[in-house]
């Protein structure tokens, strides 16, 4: 467990009295030193514009995406460190290689029996990351699907008791992940796989297995499965699954600077991934999280010393859209001290989706879905709620489903928190309630696609989120105790945010 204490000491009982970083930029009395600044107020929407702008150039001259392995990343990685360079930091550029995939020809999925029916590509389906290549038609077996809800579809090996070799398996979203479920159906004799989306996601299951399979698998709308499901319990259904893949090695980089004071041995890292798909720019996702570091990273050194207790390391993740590529490399090559001088990782993966909620990573496993995160995850849930309450604005809870950057540390024990906003997945009623938009529509309607550019952005809603991201930081580097020693986070009664006492800034 990561030891991490908030502020000189604990908050017990009912008072709790703010520590200074908490207390509003005041006037300075005669003689007294002049008002630190909040990172908050330093970090702009206009700067971080101006980032995003950037990276939809350098997209727009470069085949018109960021993808990791092509040149577009390579110039999005020379922006970054050119920047980084000018605000007095040392970028380090961490080269590795990753697999790559690719599909050399459009697949096909179909219906062959009891009736016919065609399937179009990236409307109702489209293929995984890493399938492999094949022509396969066979009867289906529907596998432990739900009566309703996500459920634990492929999940465990006796979901296939039963299952006969050589058939399709039908499996639905949900609980582990897409390479457990592949793997077990391929244990179990399948000749390809059909992983359809939950309930709530609408559109196709865009995702990667993060290794090569030798075998097709496909990813069908929630719609396009449900059917199916009810057509393989009527009997004799029969599908088409044909795949035409490449799969080899390329290189990317993740670029990483730290603050130069600051303890070593307590280090908070915040990370966002830098890539984008082959199919568009990824401005919202993820050149808002992305800028939205850098904008933060250009100003953090003036909270100087006293506001660095701890060491902030900045991380520009590499093809993550590859299957979290490089904040896996990077958390691997980490002997077991480094690892342990790292106190906790935020990360912040799309902070501007055009019809958004602010969702909050569920630290603390309140909602019983997702993974359960390391403690201390909790704490820094809380952190994030008590500011945005403290501006009176509402918050969602998000899972932590290992489709970001954070994947890697928490499966070394380290805690982890951060922010997102939503991507093909539905806008609920409560949530276009609460947060404005649409309900029923996605939270971005150019996830993954070529529309994925700067008018995919709400400005608003990355503006508000940036000031949270820049507080919780500034508070995170000020906490005194050191990573094996104190309380731990969980056990730490957060300080209460005032709106009104934080000064005018944070009320735009």
């Amino acid at each position: 467990m990561r030891k991490l204490l908030i502020g000189r000491r604990l908050f017990v009982g009912t008072a709790v009295a703010l520590p200074a970083v908490l207390l509003p930029a005041a006037l300075p009395m005669a003689g007294a030193a002049p008002a630190r600044p909040h990172l908050a107020a330093l970090v702009t929407v206009k700067d971080i514009r101006r980032h995003l702008a950037a990276l939809q150039e350098i997209a727009d001259y470069n085949g018109g995406n960021r993808a990791a392995g092509r040149a577009g990343y390579t110039m999005s990685v020379r922006y970054v460190t050119g920047r980084l360079r000018k605000a007095g930091l040392v970028p380090l550029v961490q080269k590795f290689t990753f697999p790559y995939w690719r599909e050399r020809s459009h697949a096909v999925f179909a219906r062959m029996a009891p009736s016919k029916a065609s399937y179009k590509r990236e409307t109702d389906f489209v293929t995984l990351a890493f399938s492999g290549s094949g022509d396969v038609t066979a009867p289906v077996t529907a596998v432990d699907i739900p009566a309703k809800g996500e459920g634990t579809s492929g999940c465990q090996a006796g979901d296939f008791r039963g299952f006969k070799r050589g058939s399709i398996a039908l499996i639905q979203r949900g609980t582990c992940s897409f390479v457990v479920k592949a793997t077990r159906a391929r244990a179990a004799g399948a000749s390809a796989v059909v992983i359809f989306n939950k309930p709530g996601e609408k559109g196709p299951l865009h995702g990667t297995l993060s290794k090569p399979y030798a075998f097709p698998v496909i990813g069908p709308s929630h719609k396009v499965g449900a059917d199916l499901v009810k057509a393989a319990r009527k009997g004799g259904l029969r599908l088409r699954v044909k795949t035409d893949t490449a799969h080899g090695k390329r290189s990317s980089e993740n670029v990483i600077a730290e603050t130069r004071v600051g303890r070593a041995d307590n280090v908070v890292v915040v990370g966002a991934h830098l890539d984008s798909v082959p199919a568009g720019p990824g401005i919202n996702d993820n050149g808002t999280g992305a800028a939205t570091l850098l904008a933060i990273a250009g100003q953090i050194g003036k909270l100087g010393r006293s506001g660095l207790r701890n060491r902030v390391r900045f991380a520009w993740w590499g093809a993550e859209e590859e299957g979290l590529q490089g904040s896996e490399h990077y958390v691997r090559s980490l002997s077991a001290a480094q690892r342990r001088r790292i106190a906790l990782n935020l990360n912040f993966d799309m902070l501007g989706s055009p019809n958004g909620r602010r969702g909050v990573y569920d630290g603390d496993h309140s909602t019983g879905t997702g993974t359960r995160a390391p403690a201390g995850s909790g704490a820094i849930e809380r952190m994030f709620h008590q500011y945005f309450k403290s501006r009176r604005l509402p918050v969602a809870e998000s899972q932590f489903d290992g489709r970001s950057d954070y994947g890697p540390f928490i499966e070394r024990g380290i805690p982890a928190g951060g922010i997102d906003t939503g991507a093909e997945g539905l806008k609920t009623a409560a949530e276009a309630k609460a947060f404005g938009g649409r309900a029923g529509k996605e939270y971005d309607p150019c996830y993954h696609a070529k529309c994925d550019r700067l008018k995919n952005v709400d400005l608003k809603l990355l503006d508000g989120n940036a000031d949270g991201v820049a507080y919780v930081l500034e508070h995170l580097a000020r906490t005194t105790a050191a990573v094996n020693g104190g309380s731990g986070l969980d056990r730490v009664r957060v300080p209460t945010y005032e709106p009104l006492r934080l000064g005018p800034y944070l009320l735009r």
